[in-house]
């Protein structure tokens, strides 16, 4: 089996094993983050009514993006993203890391989101 399959198939196994203790509300939902080689997407998603509250990717903060590093630009996109959050009235979410490890990109979401006023 390729290398690149077993990473995939090793991070699945992961992400099933996070969310099985993860689950979203409506008061408090679960922030799921997504990065790939370029981009980097965070989500608010309520599990019980299995909706999308809120969405932001990296290219809603392309200035960032284009003149800075990407860790840079995940971290500012965790502030926006609890900046949308506070303006609908969340103030407290769960974090799903999606079976990538805490650092790096995944963790400067999160620091962003709490600077942004949102408790993780």
């Amino acid at each position: 089996m390729p290398k690149v399959n077993l990473r995939k198939t090793n991070r699945e196994r992961r992400k099933l094993r996070v969310k099985k203790k993860v689950f979203g509300t409506a008061s408090k939902p679960r922030l799921s983050v997504f990065r790939s080689n370029n981009y980097c997407y965070g989500q608010l998603i309520d599990d019980s009514q299995g909706k999308t509250l809120l969405g932001v990717s990296l290219k809603e903060v392309q200035d960032v993006h284009k003149t800075g590093t990407k860790s840079e630009a995940a971290h500012k996109l965790g502030k926006l993203l609890a900046e949308k959050a506070v303006g609908k009235k969340i103030k407290s979410v769960v974090f799903d890391r999606n079976g990538y490890k805490y650092h790096g990109r995944i963790k400067q979401v999160a620091e962003g989101a709490r600077e942004g006023g949102l408790t993780l």
